[in-house]
């Protein structure tokens, strides 16, 4: 059901969204953070006489906190709609700021690893939330970019990870710059409890038209628009229709460039810097190139989103791919010179963390509202095995000193097999005119701009 406000209301302040979104936008940010400046420590960590790790222990504790983003994003975006988004929102933030102090402190590699994980479940809570409160909050001209622009957050907190990794890993250690995760405690939590509302979604589910009304009026908001499924298919049905025919082929190229995506973002962020230091650049470098990584990002997930939109996803998604793919390569050579490696760097990040959010908005303007959000969902799911890989794999790369140029290329393969994936998807247009189950002829759901 969509409400509308009441024409007859006297009139009421009206509430920018873009306050709400601006919140969203800080919340990703330390999604980013926690990402980045994990890939900024890996040196320090493996350098920490008391633990003693190696490569591939310092890959699998990377991977901790992944695994516990997936289970968070499951078990808290389930408690959503039943506590309700801002509540969500504040604990996941609380819980995810409170247990990186205890990483921080954390006196054996175990513990370390355990605490990583249980941040992840926290910040696993915050992006399924963040989106639904991006998209209820923007009118349906501005959602598409409004969601690229709220999950450059992700690429701005790993700017911020990288330059108070310049600027204090020297002096704080790697406990101090997981310390620093702790500030959203503080500064973001109290910034929530007075500025964001609740969802009108949630009000109006729990029987509250009234608040959910005033909310819409104060906002300027056009409609509730919950995604549902639109009839087409039987809502039981929607995973049969997924794996049959030409949508099976459909779900596995996704799913498969999906995984591509996610192994560039997470695999990069997390071990650039070590791989520059073994390609004999300073730390301090290693740390201003992972900086451009996210500066080439953020100028990848606004452009690509205006681009998909003009050109189509299709060819903007393997473009993003292959200019990822040619970067790495060059990147291995090693005989360019030092301003081409910091450009080719910028096209990285631009290719990786662009790739991958085209690649969910190619999937949500693919398929019909009746079955979008389910093949949104097993495309982002599995995509994430890609990030685990990445991170316990990249260990075992480094361990393996293989030299610098297959220490780059190999990520290239990730961005070759990208490219073939997305322009091997079928082409449904004829199907989706005569079953109403491929491609979607209404605008997509605003949830393409998801990054994990």
């Amino acid at each position: 059901m969509a409400f509308s406000p009441q024409l007859s209301s006297p009139a009421r302040p009206r509430k920018s969204p873009a306050v709400v979104i601006f919140l969203c936008f800080l919340a990703i940010v330390f999604d980013g953070y926690d990402l980045v400046v994990y890939g900024a420590i890996v040196p320090k960590l493996l350098a920490h006489q008391p633990w003693a790790l190696t490569p591939v222990e310092t890959g699998a504790i990377g991977s901790y906190a992944l695994a516990g983003m997936f289970i968070g994003a499951i078990l808290i975006g389930y408690l959503t709609d039943i506590v309700g988004r801002r509540k969500v929102m504040m604990v996941s933030i609380a819980s995810f700021s409170f247990l990186m102090l205890l990483t921080a402190w954390a006196p054996t590699p175990e513990l370390f690893g355990l605490f990583r994980f249980l941040a992840g479940l926290g910040l696993g809570g915050v992006i399924p939330t963040a989106i639904a409160l991006t998209v209820e909050f923007s009118k349906s001209n501005r959602r598409n970019f409004n969601n690229a622009l709220m999950f450059s957050g992700y690429a701005v907190g790993g700017i911020l990870a990288a330059l108070l990794s310049l600027a204090f890993l020297s002096t704080l250690g790697f406990q101090g710059m997981l310390a620093l995760g702790g500030i959203p405690l503080v500064a973001v939590v109290p910034l929530l409890f007075k500025f964001l509302p609740e969802s009108p979604a949630y009000l109006a589910a729990k029987g509250d038209r009234d608040q959910a009304e005033r909310l819409i009026a104060d906002y300027g908001l056009e409609q509730l628009t919950p995604i549902r499924v639109s009839g087409d298919v039987p809502e039981a049905g929607r995973f049969r229709t997924l794996l049959t025919g030409r949508l099976l082929a459909a779900m596995i190229l996704f799913c498969l460039a999906g995984v591509c995506g996610q192994t560039l973002v997470y695999g990069l962020n997390t071990w650039l810097p070590q791989l520059m230091v073994i390609a004999k650049y300073s730390l301090a470098s290693s740390l201003t190139f992972l900086l451009t990584v996210n500066i080439g990002a953020v100028v990848g997930v606004l452009v690509s989103s205006r681009l998909a939109d003009r050109f189509g996803p299709r060819p903007v998604t393997a473009t993003a791919f292959a200019n990822s793919g040619f970067a790495l390569v060059l990147m291995g050579t090693g005989i360019m010179p030092l301003p081409a490696m910091y450009l080719l760097v910028a096209v990285v990040g631009f290719g990786s963390v662009g790739a991958q959010i085209l690649v969910n908005g190619f999937v949500a303007t693919y398929f019909s509202g009746a079955t979008r959000a389910t093949a949104l969902g097993i495309t982002l799911g599995i995509g994430r095995i890609g990030a685990v890989l990445a991170i316990s794999g990249g260990g075992v790369l480094v361990a393996a000193s293989l030299g610098t140029f297959i220490n780059f290329s190999v990520w290239a393969i990730a961005a070759a097999v990208g490219v073939v994936a997305v322009l091997s998807v079928p082409r449904l247009q004829a199907a989706a005119a005569t079953t109403g189950v491929g491609m979607a002829t209404e605008p997509a759901v605003s949830t393409d701009a998801i990054p994990h």
